[in-house]
C-alpha cells in the first residue's frame, strides 16, 4: 500500500536523540488514511487518541539511519575528560557539544533508502524520501 515515505532529517535526527539521549520513545508517524506516498512526523510515542479505523504506523528513528552510531553521553565525555589536566565545566560543554554535533552529522550521513515499513500484518519495503533543510 505505502511505497514511499517522506521524512526530514531533522524529525529523524531529533527523534533517534530523544529516544538514546534521554530513553523517552520518539518515533516518525505516519497517520491514515494511508496512500503510495505518506509523510512521517516527529511524535512521542504512547500519546495517541483514539481512531476510527486503521491506527497511525510507526516508525522507529533507527530504522531509517544504518549504521546507528553509538550516542555520546555527558557522563562519558565527563570521565574522558576527567584525566585531562586542564578538565573544567566549560571545556567538558564545549568537548561534548561538538561530539553531539559530529553525532549528529554521521547520523544524517548514515540515512537509508529503503526500510521496511507498514502496518503489523502488512509490513514491507518502502522508499525513504529525504528532506533537508535545503529541500524543504
Amino acid at each position: 500500500m505505502i511505497s514511499t515515505i517522506v521524512v526530514t532529517e531533522e524529525d529523524v535526527v531529533t527523534a533517534l536523540e530523544a529516544t538514546l539521549g534521554t530513553g523517552r520513545a520518539a518515533v516518525l508517524r505516519i497517520t491514515p488514511p494511508f496512500s503510495g506516498r505518506m509523510r512521517a512526523r516527529l511524535h512521542v510515542a504512547g500519546e495517541e487518541g483514539t481512531y476510527e479505523g486503521p491506527e497511525p504506523i510507526h516508525v522507529a528513528p533507527d530504522t531509517l539511519i544504518d549504521p546507528v552510531p553509538a550516542y555520546p553521553t555527558a557522563a562519558e565525555t565527563a570521565a574522558e575528560l576527567d584525566s585531562a589536566a586542564d578538565a573544567n565545566t566549560d571545556h567538558h560543554e564545549a568537548t561534548h557539544t561538538e561530539r553531539l554535533a559530529e553525532w549528529r552529522e554521521t547520523v544524517r550521513e548514515n540515512r537509508v533508502k529503503t526500510a521496511e515499513i507498514g502496518p503489523p500484518d502488512e509490513t514491507g519495503p518502502v522508499n525513504v524520501r529525504w528532506l533537508t533543510h535545503d529541500s524543504e
